[in-house]
């Protein structure tokens, strides 16, 4: 009875391979499929094998007809030159089970995927890809996104996976290293001047010479606009460093020629040495960004190494922002007002608003110390928008004509609702706009000085008087002289101070003042503080001082006192002065 199943069992097998024959007619398009087709009944043998099989696994068509399956998946893991032993434990598992199962092999320079599926009664269908072209566009893809498209630099990514493998040869075998931080200098003017097309290229160029400065196993990269990172390695001694970051100092500072425009920027440089400053890739990161900040704050085109007492001073600076933030809510905010004399009258003929920060715990936090501060994180414009409205309502409340002076900053004069806001400011405390002066320095004539002349007209418009603060220290002060008619120029208080010690001083004073009364200004002389600095500016022609000499800035509610007793006083005698 055994013998006849047997013999039945094996002709049905014989029967159901030879039914997987596909007919003549379909070979050729099964040979058209770019994929390699295998079916194997369950005795392991090779029931059809479409032609590219054949040429994919470098196998003569008829030997892969012959084959059994152990053998010739044997053949694959033998040819695979990547995780054999992988691979072959994961084929006699898939077998061992019958579970689907996919592998990923080089083969005959080839990458190829072969895919196994078990079929009823024992057999497997078995898929053979050549997967090299997308593999190669995946590897490129991916070596793309760790490079900046703009200068082929590594970027954030890929430097951090350096900086990570750095750090591991730190702890395995003491090998230190150094993160610079690269922030160029002057650059925004030329992106904003000669547009983005010309920046693009000088970056290029930047790369250029970072790369030229650097060893061939440090790194170069690129994380932001004008950014850039060097990881350098198997630093033994902090000198290689410092001179590395005093080369790149120097070699960016050299001028560029870029699509015919001479160029020249500078770059700030902040570094940080492993295992010094940390081991780690985010406390390196940090500490040469501190550093990086303190260079800026130093002047620029400098290089500066992190030091302990940096992370301090930030952690200082970052509790200030918090609390300033805060400090408008809680009105800690106040003006005090500084009296203006004109020298022709001796009568009181305004004042200028300074804002004074109280805080509950810093006690009187000094204008220097915050408002860079507020100018660097944005909060000047609604600190500017508190000072000029109080100031309105303040002044309001005084004695006509007596004026009232605005310091209105260049982050100020971006926005678009600047006139506005000034228009309500009036309006709410009901100040007449020829009782307001808006100081303006420098600074905000520099940036977009079409929009800013345009602002400026608006607020003449209105009956607002504009004046120029600290004038003199500017490169083109004279020409702005020329494009908007100033009510009143404000001579900074270095000349004054200057006007005992340096011979030149009454000079200058006296050619300002002639230069005012020529074009029907005011010249105030600010930081007047003794006798014989007031003796001589009158004698130079000044119409107007400012300083300790007439008063110290005093708070809103003394104000009254000290216009009251200005009024009570009898009038000096003077040189020139009419009986």
């Amino acid at each position: 009875m055994s013998l006849p199943l047997r013999v039945s069992t094996v002709t049905q097998r014989a029967n159901d391979a030879a039914a997987l024959e596909p007919p003549p007619a379909l070979r050729p398009y099964l040979d058209a499929i770019p994929d390699g087709l295998l079916l194997i009944d369950g005795r392991g043998r090779v029931v059809l094998a479409s032609g590219p099989v054949a040429s994919l696994i470098g196998h003569p068509g008829a030997a892969v007809e012959a084959a059994r399956l152990r053998t010739l998946l044997r053949a694959f893991a033998r040819a695979a030159t990547d995780r054999r032993r992988e691979q072959a434990g994961r084929l006699r598992s898939a077998l061992a089970r019958r579970e689907a199962a996919a592998f990923e092999l080089s083969h005959a320079a080839r990458r190829l995927t072969v895919a196994m599926h078990p079929a009823e009664g024992g057999g497997w269908s078995v898929t053979v890809s050549d997967v090299s072209v997308r593999r190669a566009a995946e590897a490129r893809a991916e070596e793309l996104a760790r490079l900046d498209p703009l200068t082929e630099l590594p970027n954030r990514l890929l430097l951090r996976e350096h900086l990570d493998e750095a750090l591991a040869r730190l702890r395995r075998a003491g090998e230190g290293c150094a993160l610079l931080l690269v922030d160029l200098d002057r650059f925004k003017p030329v992106n904003d001047t000669l547009g983005h097309p010309v920046g693009d290229a000088l970056l290029v160029k930047v790369a250029e010479r970072l790369r030229s400065a650097v060893r061939a196993s440090d790194t170069v990269a690129r994380i932001g606009g004008d950014e850039f990172v060097i990881l350098q390695t198997n630093v033994a001694n902090p000198a290689e460093t410092q001179a590395l970051a005093r080369r790149l100092v120097d070699l960016i500072g050299r001028t560029y020629m870029v699509d015919g425009h001479l160029l020249t920027i500078g770059a700030s440089v902040g570094v940080a040495l492993a295992p010094a400053d940390g081991q780690d890739a985010d406390r390196l990161l940090k500490n040469a960004d501190l550093a990086l900040y303190r260079a800026k704050l130093d002047g620029r085109g400098l290089f500066r190494f992190f030091e302990p007492e940096m992370d301090a001073r930030m952690q200082a600076r970052r509790q200030l922002e918090l609390d300033m933030r805060q400090a408008l809510a809680r009105r800690e905010f106040q003006l005090h007002y500084q009296p203006q004399l004109n020298l022709e009258t001796d009568q009181l003929t305004g004042c200028e608003a300074l804002i004074r920060w109280r805080h509950p715990e810093r006690g009187m936090v000094s204008p220097a110390e915050f408002i860079p501060l507020a100018e660097e994180i944005g909060l000047i414009v609604p600190i500017g928008e508190w000072v000029m409205r109080q100031a309105c309502r303040d002044a309001a409340g005084w004695p006509a004509p007596l004026t009232v002076a605005v310091n209105v900053s260049p982050a100020q004069f971006k926005s678009d609702r600047l006139v506005e806001m000034i228009v309500s400011a009036l309006a709410t405390s009901g100040l007449p706009a020829a009782r307001l002066e808006v100081e303006i320095t420098e600074g905000v004539l520099l940036q977009e000085s079409g929009r800013t002349l345009q602002t400026l007209h608006r607020l003449r418009d209105l009956g607002v008087r504009v004046s120029m603060d600290d004038f003199g220290t500017g490169y083109s002060s004279l020409s702005y002289l020329r494009s908007f008619p100033f009510d009143k120029i404000k001579i900074d208080r270095s000349f004054v101070s200057d006007l005992v010690s340096k011979p030149d001083g009454e000079a200058i004073i006296r050619a300002i003042a002639g230069l005012g009364k020529s074009l029907g200004m005011t010249t105030v002389a600010e930081g007047v503080e003794t006798a014989e600095q007031m003796h001589r500016i009158r004698a130079e022609g000044c119409t107007d001082v400012q300083g300790y000499l007439i008063s110290r800035p005093v708070p809103a509610e003394d104000l009254a006192a000290l216009l009251a007793q200005h009024r009570a006083r009898p009038t000096p005698s003077r040189p020139g002065a009419r009986p």
